[in-house]
């Protein structure tokens, strides 16, 4: 033993700088699913996979990748003068696998998982291997665009849809003259004439955009403006697509019969316009992919409509030539048990009401899949045909998917048989989801691709940013500006995401269901029955829209844009959030700005396919990076109503000190700045005065030093 009092005081810090405990720089720990750190990111089973990890630079002793019950001694393989890039290679097999890092020195171990270090393995949070998972490359950070039709724009005043036309819901159609109308607390039967005709004539303004992607609300023929009750599957109704045979008269006035709607019946059952609106929606296609845009189209499989011609609750389609009785009409109809009737004696018909409506709706009635092979072979089939030539959509965005059938075996059963029929037809489309919660367990590489990114996107940044509830119900202020609960609850649930599925997510901050974003920022709840639509557009603040959009085009996934919110669009939810396009009456700076911060998006491969980090938080400011080779961004909020003066630790996304860091762009109160202005780091950190509810985004350029590689592969 050896006695420190017989020693000297240089033998003393000898034998302290020999025994001081080494910790690990659990700050420069990375890995994740990109093509950097996993080669080839999206394996297929008896592929070799290459996986990789980084440290700190000759911090780590040993780093091992446990996997499938293995345990495997990473070799390093490159050495910066920031970080350690660690390797080891793994032969997939047939089924998933999962896996975690393991990192020591000396004296002391540690683990890394999606959620990033922890003391403990967390079995919950690993990384995964699908064997022949993967999404389509060209959803990858693309910029969507969502269109509701009837609210875009108008391009064929022929098609409309005229006052009295038909009932719906106990009232008649009403054809709306004045298109700046505010939509009315039940506007379901109010039509503005917004059809397919109309978007081809402004996609010179979505090319000009910059969008990538459109997403179209259903297009399919159904009696609602918004197209949720889809009447015929096999058909884009003739209101948006095109009307050659316009015979017959609108219902009289106290007449509330549809079997009398002639016009109606003539419009949405003849074959001549069911064919021309199907063939104007092929020629929307081609000219979008003639620009380089894709279209993805709504597939509404949960339910259908009352007015469905299966069901055929309004005889629209009974005795007319091509179509069979409904099951409404008679218990020998085809489609007898393409639904579930509560009772099955034979005195109910014709006209048996008693059906199974989703959450109880006549209007809705669910579909019985578990009843009838017939019915999911016909769906089947529909989601095949829509993707398939002439049509080639490029994918299904599927709605209330989780409530599909009526157990969720049969629902995975049924996705499972979806997503075959669908990728056989075209390999290339994707399968996007709406979903609510935890999506992980259809997530699995064999149903959809990825989800509308409520719980890691657009539920977070809402509160962060406004403190208001998606809907404008509820308001929480100990949410607004909470960083460290925003990056915990998007870590949390990103981690749920396979890379793959998240990389290609709907990260919305609008949609048809909810308030516009816009108006959240007004820090009022209500809705336009209580509060009238006026309010709705007062108090907002487009410099937190601002902020939003930024982040919508820098967070990892697909930034989604709800139509019109480029123009200052505002709106409570449904039905005030489906305003039209307010073509003429532009916010010209909120539209310029979205054209400048796309473009953005799409220049840097980071903001793309690249890796994410937090950088900084504390209230009311965050800042994250992300990553790709040598293209680095780093992104900060300043949420608060007061300048702030932040200094960004960026070396975690491997900025080195002597990187050229120039801001790209910056926006505040007042507007917003493109304008390239340089800075430096001080000390290896990104000193900042950040205005008042501003948003910046920097570039950093410059290599960082190599000291040591094992192989071109790695120089």
């Amino acid at each position: 033993m050896i006695q420190l009092n017989n020693l000297s005081e240089t033998s003393k810090k000898i034998l302290y700088i020999q025994n001081m405990r080494a910790l690990l720089r659990k700050e420069s720990f990375f890995s994740d699913g990109t093509d950097q750190y996993l080669v080839p990111s999206e394996p297929n089973a008896g592929d070799e996979v290459k996986i990789r990890f980084r440290t700190a630079q000759a911090n780590a002793d040993c780093v091992y990748l446990c996997i499938g019950g293995e345990r495997i001694s990473m070799t390093l393989m490159k050495r910066t003068e920031m970080f350690d890039y660690y390797e080891a290679l793994y032969r997939l097999g047939e089924q998933k696998v999962n896996y975690h890092f393991e990192i020591t020195n000396k004296f002391e171990c540690c683990y890394y998982d999606k959620l990033g270090t922890s003391n403990e393995p967390r079995m919950d949070y690993q990384f995964s291997l699908i064997p022949g998972f993967s999404t389509p490359d060209w959803a990858k950070g693309a910029v969507m665009y969502q269109i509701y039709t009837d609210r875009f724009y108008n391009g064929d005043k022929t098609n409309d849809v005229l006052t009295n036309e038909y009932v719906y819901i106990e009232g008649y159609t009403e054809k709306v003259e004045d298109w700046y109308k505010y939509p009315a607390a039940m506007g379901v039967r109010e039509f503005y004439g917004g059809d397919l005709q109309g978007v081809l004539d402004k996609m010179d303004y979505l090319e000009k955009l910059g969008i990538q992607v459109i997403y179209f609300n259903p297009l399919f023929v159904s009696p609602s403006n918004h197209k949720y009750d889809i009447q015929d599957y096999d058909n884009i109704d003739p209101h948006i697509g095109k009307i050659v045979d316009d015979e017959g008269e609108v219902l009289a006035v106290g007449e509330k019969s549809n079997t009398k709607a002639e016009k109606y019946i003539s419009r949405v059952t003849k074959k001549v316009n069911l064919e021309a609106s199907n063939e104007l929606f092929a020629h929307l296609v081609e000219e979008a992919h003639k620009r380089g845009i894709r279209v993805i189209i709504d597939g509404v499989f949960n339910h259908c409509g009352s007015f469905n011609k299966w069901l055929d609750k309004e005889e629209i389609y009974q005795g007319r030539e091509d179509y069979a009785d409904g099951a409404y009409i008679s218990k020998e109809s085809p489609y007898h048990n393409f639904f579930t009737f509560f009772d099955e004696s034979g005195e109910k018909w014709p006209h048996n009401g008693e059906y199974d409506g989703w959450w109880g709706f006549d209007t809705l009635p669910k579909l019985n899949y578990e009843g009838s092979r017939e019915l999911e072979e016909y769906i089947l089939g529909i989601g095949r045909k829509w993707v398939s030539p002439p049509y080639n959509a490029d994918g299904w965005r599927l709605d209330v998917a989780a409530d599909l059938g009526h157990s969720q075996e049969y629902n995975h059963e049924f996705w499972k048989k979806f997503r075959k029929a669908v990728k056989e037809a075209n390999p290339e489309a994707i399968i996007l989801a709406e979903h609510y919660g935890d999506p992980s367990s259809w997530l699995q590489g064999d149903q959809w691709d990825t989800v509308m990114n409520y719980d890691a996107f657009m539920d977070p940044i809402t509160w962060y940013l406004t403190g208001i509830e998606k809907h404008s119900d509820e308001k929480n202020e100990s949410l607004l500006g909470n960083s460290t609960w925003f990056f915990d609850t998007m870590k949390y649930n990103m981690a749920k995401f396979h890379h793959q599925s998240l990389m290609v997510a709907m990260n919305e901050l609008s949609n048809h269901d909810h308030s516009r974003f816009l108006t959240r920022t007004n820090g009022m709840t209500g809705r336009t029955s209580s509060m009238g639509p006026e309010m709705a557009n007062q108090g907002v603040s487009k410099a937190v829209m601002k902020a939003a959009v930024v982040m919508q085009m820098t967070w990892p996934g697909a930034p989604t844009l709800y139509y019109g919110d480029e123009a200052g669009l505002c709106g409570w939810t449904d039905p005030d959030n489906r305003r039209t396009y307010p073509w003429g009456r532009e916010d010209m700076d909120l539209l310029e700005f979205h054209r400048d911060i796309i473009q953005i998006h799409r220049r840097n491969p980071a903001l793309i396919k690249g890796s994410f980090l937090p950088l900084h938080s504390e209230y009311q400011i965050i800042a994250y990076g992300r990553f790709y080779k040598d293209n680095k961004i780093v992104v900060v909020i300043n949420n608060s109503r007061e300048e702030k003066y932040v200094s960004i630790n960026v070396y975690p996304i491997g900025v080195y000190y002597k990187s050229k860091v120039v801001r790209i762009m910056e926006t505040y109160e007042e507007g917003y700045n493109v304008g390239r202005l340089e800075t430096g780091l001080v000390n290896g950190e990104l000193q900042l005065r950040m205005k008042p509810r501003s948003a910046a985004v920097f570039s950093c350029e410059g290599e960082v030093p190599v000291i040591y590689c094992a192989s071109k592969e790695w120089a």
